[in-house]
């Protein structure tokens, strides 16, 4: 009889779990999208760019540092940032460092689409989030977080398409 560890089936508590973990990786970010559309007309991806570039020195990032926090393709990137340029909200330029690379800078008006966004955005977090777990439980969640990231990097050198990492630095996460 195989090992149950090794068995190819979830089972038990492992189904409940994985499940309940796979719900919210699920609707969690619908429900982040479906808040940040309604009420400010962004997408969570577009608002994790704003926030990004919001938090940087200058209001600016290079394209391909910005997808490393985005955890995205330069191409899934550029897309989302031609919609916030069409916008106003967002400014690419020529790096004058080296002409190489793209500099993406939050306009004046983009840090007002910001500032609009993010108490909406801080009160969907919260109460989908954090209010529902005592600060026990969240640091639980914190935990369990930082080792299921860990297992994925340990995991045959598996890393995000990102060069940033976001467990040390978890202050450069959008919410």
């Amino acid at each position: 009889m195989p090992d149950p560890v090794d068995a190819p089936i979830l089972r038990g508590e492992d189904l409940e779990t994985w499940s309940s973990l796979a719900t919210v990786l699920e609707w969690l970010p619908a429900a982040l999208d479906a808040q940040l559309q309604r009420d400010a007309e962004l997408s969570h991806f577009e608002y994790g760019i704003l926030y990004a570039l919001g938090d940087a020195p200058d209001r600016t990032l290079r394209m391909s540092v910005l997808a490393g926090y985005a955890n995205s393709s330069l191409s899934r990137l550029s897309r989302a940032v031609a919609r916030l340029e069409s916008r106003a909200w967002v400014r690419r330029a020529p790096d004058p460092a080296d002409g190489r690379y793209t500099l993406a800078t939050l306009t004046d008006l983009g840090v007002e689409k910001l500032d609009q966004a993010t108490p909406g955005h801080v009160r969907t977090v919260r109460r989908l989030v954090l209010d529902p777990l005592t600060q026990a439980q969240a640091r639980q969640v914190r935990e369990i977080s930082r080792r299921i990231m860990r297992a994925m990097r340990e995991d045959e050198g598996w890393t995000p398409s990102s060069t940033h990492d976001h467990a040390q630095d978890p202050a450069r996460r959008p919410g």
